[in-house]
């Protein structure tokens, strides 16, 4: 057989699993670190419950994706998860799902590892949405998901700070509204309402221009530039607010 008959004949089982979002869908993914609250908890022995060192290694990787070739608009980062939108009009790898899973992963994970200095690896997932109000409703989704988390991360390391056990601390807030813990930690000195944004609203990550002072050696003048860069926000805005800023990026790429 002909090589080129036999490629043709084998492609077919490499490719039979093939997913493509359609070219009239936008495109989300999220990654998630794999075996994070070890790694985070009992390897690296980050601050619980939030470390500035870690959150400055997600803001790394999630910059590291964004740069990576794809065009991606908008990036978010809370926990150990990263969520992108991809431009409206991005092709990368004909949106072949399996393509942009693998390589998201594989450049993240890179990113994050080398900063860190050991080994540490990220799923990813596609998420395709159909219009503009579900790719909000994606963001506000995670957006909720951090603020819930950051409340519940706050009580539980209060209490095993104090010397309650995983079950104990676990037990003590299963079931409890948010006005309980709130109470709970104003009790114990600390004001959820005054703990910095990041914390509770994660952190976006968008294009921004910036004004570069410069020195031309040739005229001797003193030069202004504009560059694009990624910009870290990491005082997010409240809720509709929010969603109104992913609208803004989304209709200022176009």
């Amino acid at each position: 057989m002909k090589f080129d008959d036999f490629d043709r004949e084998m492609r077919i089982y490499e490719q039979s699993l093939d997913y493509v979002i359609l070219p009239d869908m936008y495109i989300a993914t999220r990654l998630d670190g794999r075996s994070f609250t070890r790694l985070t908890k009992e390897i690296c022995h980050f601050e619980a419950p939030f470390d500035e060192k870690f959150r400055d290694l997600m803001i790394h990787a999630a910059k590291s994706a964004m740069e990576c070739g794809f065009r991606i608009i908008y990036g978010y980062t809370e926990s150990d998860e990263i969520s992108l939108l991809f431009h409206p009009d991005d092709n990368s790898f004909g949106r072949k799902v399996r393509k942009l899973n693998t390589t998201l992963a594989g450049e993240v994970s890179a990113a994050f590892s080398l900063e860190l200095g050991r080994t540490a690896a990220f799923d990813c997932r596609i998420i395709p949405l159909p219009n503009l109000k579900r790719v909000t409703d994606y963001f506000l989704w995670r957006y909720e998901d951090s603020q819930r988390n950051s409340l519940n991360a706050w009580c539980y390391w209060t209490l095993r700070k104090e010397g309650m056990s995983k079950n104990e601390a676990t037990e003590m807030l299963s079931g409890k509204s948010i006005a309980f813990k709130n109470e709970l930690l104003l009790q114990k000195g600390i004001n959820y309402s005054t703990l910095p944004l990041w914390q509770k609203r994660g952190t976006g990550l968008y294009y921004k221009d910036f004004i570069k002072s410069g020195f031309n050696p040739i005229t001797g003048q003193n030069t202004k530039a504009i560059r694009r860069e990624i910009f870290a926000d990491t005082e997010l805005p409240s809720g509709e607010e929010y969603a109104r800023m992913i609208l803004n990026i989304i209709e200022n790429c176009k």
